[in-house]
This record gives structure tokens, C-alpha cells and sequence, in this order.
């Protein structure tokens, strides 16, 4: 698996688990607006943006500890006092 497949992966398990926890039956469903069809469409759309930003999130990561490791091979110039 290349790394794109991995991080979709663990941005929509994130998202999953995130639907999970904020779905209202844990509530005993008390908080159903009068519409269930808006409801089941603000979590489908909560959940496409949740799934983007893990994904842009785990990204950012991978630049993150890319740039480091360079710095790291390159003597630590930049980081010296």
C-alpha cells in the first residue's frame, strides 16, 4: 500500500470513529432536528469534511518530518547557536 492509501485509510477510520461519538443515540436520541433527512445530511457532509481534514492534516504531517529529517542530514547548520 502506498502511502496516499494509508492516509485515506486513517482519515476515514478518524471519521468514522468521529461520526460515532457524536451520533445521537448515545443521547438517547434527543437532539433529532423535526427533519432526520437534514440530520443524515449534516452528518454526510460533516463526515466528507472530517475525512479532508485528517487526510489534509496527515499531509502536513509527512511535510512536517520530511523538512525535519532534512535538517537533520544537513549538519543541523540551522539549528546551531
Amino acid at each position: 500500500m502506498n502511502q496516499r492509501a494509508i492516509d485515506l485509510s486513517l482519515s476515514v477510520l478518524a471519521a468514522v470513529i468521529g461520526v460515532a461519538l457524536s451520533w445521537p443515540f448515545w443521547r438517547d436520541f434527543g437532539y433529532w432536528p423535526v427533519s432526520r433527512v437534514a440530520w443524515y445530511v449534516y452528518f454526510g457532509l460533516g463526515f466528507v469534511l472530517s475525512v479532508y481534514v485528517f487526510y489534509v492534516f496527515l499531509g502536513a504531517l509527512h511535510t512536517l518530518f520530511a523538512h525535519d529529517a532534512q535538517g537533520r542530514a544537513g549538519g543541523g547548520k540551522e539549528n546551531a547557536p
